[in-house]
């Protein structure tokens, strides 16, 4: 599903060069539309572990697809500890855990919110977050080609933050600015032609 989604969506990816080469860490991201999923996993050059909703998962043709890129299941509003224990296992053993930082799609067209999943996880962990910011999947629909882009942000850690709640709403603002900058930098982008070879801020 990664090429022909890159394919239908003409994606453009910039600041690939950022992604990390080894070790753990997380990847905070703003969440438009189904196609941000195979999106993501053809812009990074790493497997992607990211979480969505159980209510997804039981979906027959849905949760398959889920799990092809993988997905594993959180229930949404509860405190679901297995999750939690899996997306720490999974950056303290080297995997990236990909994070919708809103928590759900986003309809207004720009991100939304963040949630305190990612830093929690980076900060108990003791991993990076970066940031990334989609753009156009806002306005891509099946038929019309919108192009769509991906912007990687620098790696950022926390580890100077406190772990609890404190610390992760601290770090939590943080990502969201980053984020918000990313995205507000495609837009720009977006209006210039989407050129080759640009270079993200942050």
């Amino acid at each position: 599903m990664g090429f022909p989604t890159a394919l239908f969506t003409r994606l453009r990816v910039y600041g690939k060069e950022r992604i990390p080469r080894t070790g753990g860490y997380v990847v905070a991201f703003n969440h438009f539309s189904w196609v941000d999923i195979p999106a993501y996993g053809w812009a990074t050059t790493r497997p992607l572990y990211f979480l969505a909703k159980a209510e997804a998962h039981a979906v027959p043709v849905a949760g398959a697809y889920l799990r092809l890129f993988g997905s594993f299941a959180v229930r949404r509003g509860e405190s679901d500890r297995e999750a939690v224990r899996r997306m720490l296992e999974s950056a303290r053993t080297g995997r990236v855990v990909g994070l919708f930082v809103e928590g759900t799609r986003i309809k207004t067209g720009r991100p939304g919110t963040a949630q305190p999943g990612a830093a929690m996880v980076a900060i108990q962990a003791g991993v990076p977050v970066q940031p990334l910011a989609i753009y156009g999947t806002q306005f891509w629909k099946p038929g019309n080609f919108a192009p769509c882009s991906v912007a990687f942000g620098e790696p950022v850690r926390f580890d100077d933050l406190p772990k609890n709640g404190r610390g992760y709403k601290q770090a939590t603002a943080e990502i969201e600015r980053r984020i918000n900058v990313l995205f507000d930098w495609l837009a720009d982008v977006h209006t210039r032609g989407r050129p080759k070879g640009l270079t993200p801020p942050l």
